[in-house]
């Protein structure tokens, strides 16, 4: 959830700043630009001034005292470019120059200085250049009209080089870059905080729902940091647990007091059973029925009882050798096999994995007697134990009938069996027996197709304990 929630919040963020940065950033490039256009209208303003009083026209005819005028703005558009590099001029309304400065430049007929030429002709200054971005190299013109008696006689121009205020734009971008990157450093180290305490909480109530899953019912949150709502859940969440294996309490309490209690019942009538098939002959078909039943009634109490033990039980987890752990519940049941004619072999190299040693035997053995009840004579079966990265597997497989794939679906339900089983001496309860054993320990149980027939359970348990 974390990879999930901070992406956006950042994504969130970052976008904030941009809405921010952007604008101050042109904001700041116009603010540079318009300071260099308004010293240029005043600069322009000034000569225009000087050239309102050279009466000389652009013919080149001259009154009295018009030398000395024209020399004087000769001289500041001089000493205007010397200093600060400007072109500037001051140019008839047929474009002939009264003045500029340097000496070759003049109004070309097409371009951006032609524009603002002809713009003043119509008495209007520049006040609105085009703005000028840092990575263009463009020169900034700015032209004032010269206007005596109502009329524009003249129009001065100025072409400005824009390398010092791109500069100056240039780093003012730097620093509003340098602050929206703190910025948004900050705001990242925010998000991870905020992250981490909203998402606490939910991490422990995961980890703990894991382990409830997993059969450790008595896992709890721990009621601690995080939002109110969170906190609110998580004792929520402890209430429903509490609730919940109270009732799990009371159903396995149900269920082992009720499996003792009809055992001594179910025990005086099997013995009234005995007696009263001593009046009967020996080959009477409904006493031997009845025994049956009782017997199988009774391993079914057998088997509850032991259900009931298994969901109570803590699993004692430990590293355990499988391998050894496998090879001598194969040794175990060899008799059984070789009686019924059956081979049994297994392939048990050493290998460790986390478990509880009794428990993992039980299991073992309810797989591997359901692997050699069905097996037919001269069957095989197969236990093998390997190891694959973080579990380590115990593989049984036989030669038996196998299970179809709806039966495959329902395998290890309690109370199922396969309608071809049953007249095989069982409750139904083995399986769930195992099912519930291995989950007590971190384990699990597979059941598939074996080739060319027969069933092949897997059975897995980690190789390492959580850390």
């Amino acid at each position: 959830m974390r990879a999930r929630l901070l992406p956006l919040l950042i994504v969130l963020m970052a976008a904030v700043l941009l809405a921010l940065g952007v604008p101050l950033a042109v904001s700041l490039a116009a603010a540079q630009q318009q300071k260099v256009v308004v010293d240029r209208i005043d600069d322009t303003a000034r000569f225009a001034a000087l050239a309102q009083f050279v009466t000389a026209g652009p013919s080149g005819s001259r009154r009295t005292g018009t030398d000395d005028r024209l020399e004087a703005l000769r001289s500041e558009l001089a000493s205007y470019y010397e200093v600060y590099g400007i072109h500037a001029g001051v140019f008839y309304r047929n474009g002939s120059a009264m003045a500029n400065a340097p000496d070759d430049w003049f109004v070309p007929r097409t371009g951006e200085v032609r524009d603002a030429f002809e713009e003043a002709l119509l008495s209007r200054r520049s006040h609105d250049p085009r703005q000028v971005w840092p990575w263009q190299h463009s020169r900034l013109v700015v032209a004032s009209p010269v206007i005596r008696d109502g009329d524009v006689v003249a129009v001065v121009v100025t072409e400005s080089p824009t390398g010092q205020m791109r500069s100056r734009t240039l780093r003012g971008w730097m620093i509003i870059g340098a602050g929206e990157i703190a910025a948004m450093l900050l705001a990242v180290g925010a998000a991870l905080r905020l992250t981490g305490w909203v998402l606490r909480p939910v991490r422990v109530l995961d980890a703990t729902t894991h382990d409830i899953a997993t059969g450790r019912l008595k896992s709890r949150v721990a009621v601690a940091g995080g939002p109110p709502e969170l906190r609110r859940l998580a004792r929520s969440f402890n209430e429903m647990a509490d609730n919940v294996e109270e009732v799990l309490e009371q159903q396995r309490a149900f269920v082992a007091d009720a499996s003792h209690q009809l055992r001594n019942p179910l025990s005086a009538l099997l013995l009234r059973i005995e007696l009263l098939a001593l009046e009967l002959p020996e080959d009477n078909e409904e006493i031997a029925s009845v025994r049956t039943e009782g017997k199988r009634l009774a391993q079914v109490l057998d088997d509850l009882l032991d259900l009931a033990l298994a969901e109570h039980a803590e699993a004692d987890l430990k590293v355990t050798d499988i391998g050894a752990l496998a090879g001598e519940r194969v040794a175990a049941w060899a008799p059984a096999a070789e009686a019924k004619g059956v081979q049994l072999t297994g392939d048990c190299p050493p290998t460790t994995a986390w478990a509880d040693p009794i428990t993992l035997s039980s299991a073992l053995d309810a797989v591997i007697d359901n692997a050699v009840k069905f097996t037919p004579e001269d069957g095989t079966v197969e236990v093998a134990v390997t190891a694959d990265g973080d579990t380590s597997t115990v593989v049984v497989t036989d030669t038996g009938p196998g299970l179809t794939d709806e039966e495959l679906a329902r395998v290890g339900d309690r109370f199922w069996r396969s309608g071809r089983h049953q007249n095989v001496k069982g409750s139904g309860l083995g399986l769930s027996i195992v099912r519930t054993l291995l989950t007590a320990c971190g384990g699990s149980i597979e059941y598939a197709h074996h080739e060319p027939r027969g069933l092949r359970v897997t059975v897995r348990v980690p190789r390492h304990g959580e850390s």
